[in-house]
């Protein structure tokens, strides 16, 4: 049941990115480009866990560590981008 979830997420997490570059395709704001670049490095996080323990358990390439460096270059990246629209 939790594989179902994980790959549920990266799915989710690649169609919110592909949302809002169509949202940024039809308004052109700079919060909607960043949030969208957010969610594509959000939806490779989501696609390494898949591949850590769904596909390859047995292989150890460290998925934890490439995971959390993704999930906080998507946090960087979202803080970014407000700080940009804000000033």
């Amino acid at each position: 049941m939790a594989e179902i979830v994980y790959i549920l997420c990266a799915v989710m997490s690649a169609s919110c990115a592909l949302l809002l570059f169509l949202g940024y395709r039809r308004t052109p704001t700079h919060l909607l480009l960043w949030s969208c670049f957010c969610f594509c490095v959000l939806t490779v996080s989501n696609s390494i866990l898949v591949v850590d323990l769904i596909i390859l358990p047995d292989l150890d390439f460290h998925g934890a560590f490439w995971r959390n460096l993704f999930s906080a270059s998507a946090g960087a990246l979202l803080v970014f981008g407000l700080v940009w629209e804000l000033t």
